[in-house]
C-alpha cells in the first residue's frame, strides 16, 4: 500500500491520477478534505480509502505494516503567510512526526522539499548537502521547508531509501486552488478570458527589464515522471532538485499563454506587491546533475511543449 499525502492538492493529486493510469489503486490519500475548493482534484481518484491529516499520524503510528511507501506532498505551502508557527506545525513537525514511522517501520519516504530554501540564490541552486546550513529563505514556508531539511540531514537513523525533492516553479492542471500561489500560466489564462490581456510584474532591480525575471518553470507531468523514478529506483538517499535546469522569463511564459489561444500578446506592467518586493527572487535555475547522475534520462516539456498542453487540454477544455 501507498501512502500520499497532499492528495486533495496540486502535484499529489496529479501523481494519484498517474498512480491509477498505471494500474495502482492501493493507496492511502492523505488531507483535508472538507475543503470544497479542492474536490475536484480528489473526487474521482482511486484508492482504499481517504484519511484526514489530523488523524493521519495515529493511523499510520498502527497500520505502518500495511504501508510499502510514502509519498509525503502535503505542506503548507502559501509564501505569503508570515506566522512561522503554522508552517512549522504543518512543515516541520508533522514531517517530522512521519519520517520517525518511516525510519522505524523501514518504510522508504519521498518527501516534498523547495527550491524556496535557495532564496536570493546567493549559494547557487545546487542539491548540495553541504550548503543546506547556509541558506538563508526569504520568508517563512522557505524557513520552513529548510528547517526540515537540515533536520532531516542531521539524523543518525534514517528510512531506507529517502528523497527531499526540492520543487521548482511549477505549473500544470490540479492547481485551481491555489489562489495568489498558482502559476502564471493559469492567472494569464485567467486575465485573458476576463481582460483581454496580462499585467506581470514590474521589475525593482536594475539588472531585470520588466517581465524579464527569469525562473526554472517545470510541468507537473514532469514533476511526477521525477517522483516515481526516484520511487522505482530508489538509487542514492538525498536532496534532488525538481527543475528542467533551463532558467526562462515571466514575460515568455505570459506570451506562450497568449500564443496557445491564438492571440497575439497583450502584456502590461504593474508594480510587485510591497509585501513580497524586498523579498522576490529574480532568477532561479535548478542544478539537475545529480538527479541525472542517478539514471534520469527522460527530456523534460519545454516552456512551449508545457505551456501548450496545459492551456489547450486542460485550461480550454
Amino acid at each position: 500500500m501507498i501512502i500520499v499525502t497532499g492528495a486533495a492538492g496540486f502535484i499529489a493529486s496529479f501523481l494519484v491520477e498517474k498512480l491509477n493510469e498505471s494500474g495502482v489503486t492501493d493507496l492511502i490519500l492523505v488531507d483535508d478534505f472538507s475543503r470544497e475548493d479542492k474536490q475536484n482534484n480528489h473526487e474521482n481518484l482511486q484508492c482504499h480509502s481517504k484519511i484526514e491529516r489530523t488523524a493521519f499520524i495515529d493511523w499510520f503510528s498502527t497500520n505502518h505494516n500495511e504501508v510499502d511507501f510514502v509519498f509525503h506532498l502535503g505542506a503548507r505551502t502559501d509564501t505569503t503567510e508570515m506566522d512561522y508557527s503554522i508552517h512549522e506545525t504543518l512543515n516541520v513537525k508533522y514531517s517530522e512526526d512521519i519520517w520517525n514511522i518511516c525510519t522505524a517501520q523501514n518504510v522508504p519516504l519521498i518527501y516534498a522539499s523547495s527550491a524556496a530554501t535557495y532564496g536570493m540564490g546567493e549559494h547557487g541552486y545546487e542539491d548540495n548537502h553541504d550548503i543546506v546550513a547556509k541558506l538563508n529563505p526569504l520568508n517563512p514556508y522557505g524557513d520552513s521547508k529548510n528547517n526540515f531539511d537540515k533536520w532531516v540531514l542531521n539524523q543518525d537513523k534514517t528510512p531506507p531509501f529517502w528523497a527531499g525533492v526540492k520543487f521548482f516553479n511549477v505549473y500544470g492542471p490540479n492547481e485551481n486552488h491555489k489562489g495568489r500561489m498558482a502559476s502564471v500560466v493559469f492567472h494569464t489564462y485567467h486575465q485573458i478570458q476576463k481582460t483581454g490581456g496580462m499585467k506581470l510584474f514590474r521589475s525593482h532591480n536594475a539588472n531585470y527589464k520588466d517581465g524579464e525575471q527569469l525562473r526554472d518553470f517545470i510541468y507537473v507531468k514532469d514533476v511526477v515522471s521525477i517522483l516515481l523514478f526516484l520511487a522505482e529506483k530508489k538509487e542514492a538517499s538525498g536532496l534532488y532538485n525538481a527543475g528542467t535546469g533551463i532558467a526562462r522569463s515571466f514575460h515568455d511564459l505570459a506570451s506562450l499563454t497568449f500564443q496557445a489561444l491564438d492571440l497575439k500578446p497583450n502584456i502590461s506592467f504593474i508594480d510587485t506587491p510591497l509585501d513580497i518586493r524586498d523579498k522576490y527572487q529574480y532568477f532561479t535555475e535548478a542544478s539537475i546533475q545529480k538527479l541525472i547522475a542517478a539514471g534520469y534520462s527522460k527530456s523534460f516539456h519545454t516552456l512551449e511543449e508545457g505551456v501548450s498542453d496545459y492551456v489547450q487540454n486542460y485550461l480550454n477544455a
